[in-house]
C-alpha cells in the first residue's frame, strides 16, 4: 500500500522560504515519478511540480520556476520542494503525489495516482 506524508508546512512571511518534504512507502521509491500539487480555497487544484523516477525529466508551472526546486533522495525515499521568494498567492494546501505505473519518462499531472493528506503553506505578513 502505498503511503505519502507530507511535512514542513507552515506560515511565512512574504520574500520568505519554506521547504516541504515528503516520505513514500510502501513499494519501490526510486522507480516512480513523484510531484506536488497544490489547492487554495475556492479553486481547483495545479499541478506545481514533478520529477521522473530517475530525476532525468522536471516539470514547473509557470508561476513558480525559478522560485520553486524539486529534488528527490531515492535511498531515503524522499522528494523535497524547495519554495523561495514565497508570495501570498502561493498560500494552499499542498499535496505530495506519485505516479501509478514505473518508469515514466516525461512527468505531466495526468500520471499521479496517490495522493498525501496535505500540508498548509501560509504566506501573510
Amino acid at each position: 500500500q502505498v503511503q505519502l506524508v507530507e511535512s514542513g508546512g507552515g506560515l511565512v512571511l512574504p520574500g520568505g522560504s519554506l521547504r516541504l518534504s515528503c516520505a513514500a512507502s510502501g513499494r519501490t521509491f526510486s522507480s516512480y515519478a513523484m510531484g506536488w500539487f497544490r489547492q487554495a480555497p475556492g479553486k481547483e487544484r495545479e499541478f506545481v511540480t514533478g520529477i521522473n523516477w530517475n530525476g532525468s525529466n522536471t516539470y514547473y508551472a509557470d508561476s513558480v520556476k525559478g522560485r520553486f526546486t524539486i529534488s528527490r533522495d531515492n535511498a531515503k525515499n524522499t522528494v523535497s520542494l524547495q519554495m523561495n521568494s514565497l508570495k501570498p498567492e502561493d498560500t494552499a494546501v499542498y499535496y505530495c503525489a506519485t505516479d501509478r505505473f514505473p518508469h515514466t519518462v516525461v512527468v505531466r499531472s495526468a500520471i499521479f495516482h496517490y495522493w498525501g493528506q496535505g500540508t498548509q503553506v501560509t504566506v501573510s505578513s
